[in-house]
């Protein structure tokens, strides 16, 4: 498995049986695509949200609402959101009235759980109560100007991380992840 500098490492205290080797190869497309997406260097940069719905090849337009934390940096993180919202089209009842599905219940709370264990949200994340905030100012304060290079890359490795727990989240409820592949002359996502 690929690392990327200041992103989990997969604990292995966590429980949960080791994924397959084919799993892992999936979990790292899905890192690397959300990844290249959010970064923008190959591609033009995406939100965090939209990389995300691009990522497992769902259309884009209501995710723009995450970006910087719903528009204004006070909602909460939009990545994090939006790996929410992913399960949720995913594993979700299709019918407006229906019930919360198993699934989507038990994936709600392994992706909670997995995110909590998992991602490094950097000094922001302690509230003044002591506690764990994942509002988007609060987040990002601590590394200077929200367009500057180390906001960039933190939310770019969020990003990425998130589509890995995401991925895992899913193929752990027996569901196949589709991960859109980067059009190597760097058009952006195919399928």
């Amino acid at each position: 498995m690929v690392v990327h500098p200041g992103i989990y490492t997969m604990k292995s205290n966590s429980g949960l049986r080791p994924l397959t080797e084919t799993e892992q190869q999936t979990v790292e497309r899905a890192r690397r695509t959300a990844y290249v997406l959010y970064e923008g260097r190959r591609v033009a940069h995406r939100s965090c949200g939209i990389a995300l719905a691009e990522t497992f090849c769902l259309p884009t337009r209501p995710y723009q609402a995450l970006r910087k934390g719903g528009i204004t940096g006070e909602g909460e993180c939009g990545s994090i959101k939006a790996g929410e919202l992913i399960l949720g089209e995913i594993l979700g009842d299709p019918d407006p009235t229906g019930r919360i599905t198993d699934a989507l219940r038990e994936a709600a709370r392994l992706y909670r759980r997995l995110w909590r264990e998992r991602l490094d949200l950097g000094p922001g994340a302690r509230a003044p109560d002591g506690g764990l905030t994942i509002v988007c100012n609060d987040l990002t304060a601590p590394l200077g100007d929200f367009h500057g290079p180390a906001r960039h890359g933190f939310c770019t490795r969020l990003t990425a991380e998130v589509a890995a727990i995401v991925c895992e989240t899913l193929l752990r409820m027996g569901m196949p992840a589709r991960i859109a592949s980067i059009d190597e002359a760097g058009g952006g996502p195919v399928e």
